[in-house]
């Protein structure tokens, strides 16, 4: 974690979680996996456990600490919905955001179906939905993981955004109503897999059609600023406008054992439900 980061999209990164295991063709060059075992090397105990999912509870509250207004990337590290997360941690990082809502944090995920899962369990316990300043976001890497666009339309939340990052093949004919923000972005890395600039006008052209803000990051190469960020001699560094709205979850007292317990009756309520149908 650090409160400052050379990521161009954010401020800042946290990660209350690392580690993670590999789902999809994106995760091939994961930069994160090399970085874990580089910090591991060097003998920092937070990544003792090299890349295997590891919760930090001692990190939760960090955000609190910075006093001063920041994009905070949640887990540059880790996906904070990895099967192995426990839905009452990933609540308490939740709460930490609500408490810390000076910051805009940016959530990303490739596990979308339990992103949207954990924010239905939100809602229940909070008794809204997930607020503006934290942004919900999925990684679509091509055409064929498009349908985590579908995922993150049912996340209980206010703003939405995708990362086509690494994007390593052409995305198709995308439907982006309900989505805010859109990340595209090369690969990097020494066995980085190149982007086709057509892959990227396309994305860059559906987005401006639908009014969804863009933010091409890079063009990759084998470091991440190797050919910078420019495409037909213009920057695109937009960003989601965000609704203001008064954070009334401040107020209530996050307890994890009855959010484990409700995470636990609603499952077993669905549950019973499959067997009947």
């Amino acid at each position: 974690m650090a409160n400052t980061s050379s990521i161009e999209w954010t401020e800042a990164t946290w990660n209350p979680t690392t580690g993670c295991s590999k789902i999809s063709p994106g995760c091939k060059n994961c930069y994160a996996e090399k970085l874990s075992k580089r910090l591991n090397a060097m003998g920092l105990k937070k990544y003792e456990n090299n890349f295997e999912f590891t919760e930090h509870p001692n990190d939760l509250e960090l955000p609190l600490t910075w006093k001063k207004s920041k994009k905070v990337f949640v887990n540059s590290m880790s996906d904070l919905f990895h099967e192995n997360s426990r839905m009452e941690f990933i609540a308490q990082c939740f709460n930490t955001m609500i408490k810390a809502d000076w910051h805009i944090y940016q959530v990303l995920t490739k596990r979308s179906h339990i992103m949207s899962e954990f924010s239905e369990h939100f809602k229940s316990y909070f008794g809204n939905i997930i607020p503006p300043h934290i942004w919900m976001g999925v990684s679509v890497e091509n055409e064929e993981h498009v349908w985590r666009i579908d995922e993150l339309k049912k996340v209980q939340c206010h703003t939405r955004f995708i990362s086509f990052e690494p994007l390593i093949g052409p995305v198709g004919k995308v439907n982006l109503k309900g989505i805010d923000w859109a990340i595209i972005g090369g690969e990097s890395g020494p066995k980085f897999r190149d982007v086709e600039k057509d892959w990227i006008l396309d994305i860059v052209k559906q987005c401006k059609k639908q009014n969804v803000a863009v933010f091409f990051k890079q063009w990759g190469g084998a470091r991440p600023k190797s050919r910078g960020r420019t495409i037909n001699r213009r920057k695109y560094s937009e960003y989601p406008k965000t609704k203001k709205i008064e954070n009334l979850l401040k107020d209530i007292v996050f307890d994890e054992k009855s959010f484990a317990k409700l995470c636990l009756q609603t499952n077993q309520i669905m549950k019973k439900k499959t067997i009947q149908i």
